[in-house]
């Protein structure tokens, strides 16, 4: 297939393809001849250095470009090329992003750097929140194991021992308590002796 690089407006040969030189990036695939009109270097190495034949026009020009819109040109081209390295800022930390490796700093570009800072702001408060998380959990288990250890201390002793205890102090005072007395009536006693 046959491509043609122009920046022509007009005349266009309906049997034949066309591309913006201005917009070029990257070699198309399937193209097995380029024409380039006018003065594009990018395009013409981008093409031979896949193999594909070049062949290049000086372009039809009526009339001189004046001053004023050659200085137009030039600066859309240094926009042009701007946008170009934006986009690829872009495009490698998206890749990173996707690839789930660290970000890289893109180096140049406006908008790839502000989105770099912001992306690594992100990584960083999730690293935060994680090591946020692991804390809590330890402190967790921490608070589960001092529970269990307060409920352990915390059981009644078997009445059994209690009675025992509660009897022999009583005895101690020379107190007269049933045989059978409850565990309360006891605890009563005692206290009496220590209110006495």
């Amino acid at each position: 297939m046959e491509l043609v690089y122009s920046t022509q407006n007009s005349d266009f040969d309906p049997e034949k393809r066309y591309r913006n030189p201005a917009h070029f990036d990257r070699p198309e695939s399937g193209v097995t001849h380029a024409v380039v009109i006018g003065d594009w270097p990018k395009v013409i190495d981008a093409y031979e250095a896949v193999g594909v034949e070049v062949s290049v026009l000086k372009p039809l020009i009526s009339e001189p470009i004046d001053s004023d819109a050659a200085d137009i040109i030039a600066s859309l081209e240094q926009d042009n090329a701007t946008l170009r390295v934006e986009r690829d800022g872009v495009l490698r930390l998206i890749e990173d992003v996707e690839g789930q490796s660290e970000l890289e700093h893109p180096g140049a570009g406006e908008l790839p750097i502000r989105l770099f800072v912001a992306l690594k702001a992100i990584h960083e408060g999730f690293e935060t929140l994680a090591g946020e998380r692991h804390n809590m959990v330890n402190e967790a288990e921490s608070l589960r194991a001092e529970v269990a250890r307060l409920e352990t201390a915390a059981e009644p002793v078997d009445n059994a021992q209690k009675i025992a205890s509660l009897k022999a102090q009583l005895d101690a005072a020379n107190v007269l308590y049933r045989a059978n007395a409850s565990v309360e009536s006891l605890e009563r006693a005692v206290a009496e002796l220590s209110n006495a």
